[in-house]
């Protein structure tokens, strides 16, 4: 779980430049198995801009083409559309008392 700073406004190369190659494909790659994986993401600006669209491209095993990104696919993307309302569910189960508690609660459910 990535935790954004506040005011960090995700664009194009925040996203491909910390987001990807930082947190989010060195643990794609750890939890691949013999290393392989399809990369597929949403057509969020942010993820479709300059750069962005060839760093996976090179970098990753298979990329699915952003001619072929779903906007909003439920079977493609389980995390957005039913980890987070459970996980919801569970972080505020009992009230969340400021940001630093509230990062706490996420990171003890998701381990959960």
């Amino acid at each position: 779980m990535v935790f954004i700073d506040p005011g960090v406004k995700i664009i194009g190369v925040y996203y491909r430049d910390v987001l990807l190659a930082q947190h989010l494909l060195p643990v794609i790659r750890n939890l691949a198995l013999e290393g392989y994986f399809i990369f597929q993401q949403d057509s969020a600006p942010a993820n479709r801009s300059g750069g962005t669209i060839e760093m996976p491209r090179r970098n990753t095993p298979e990329l699915i083409p952003p001619t072929l990104w779903p906007p909003d696919s439920p079977d493609l993307n389980p995390v957005d559309h039913k980890v987070w309302s459970v996980m919801q569910e569970q972080v505020y189960h009992t009230p969340i008392h400021d940001a630093n508690h509230l990062k706490q609660r996420l990171l003890d459910v998701w381990e959960e």
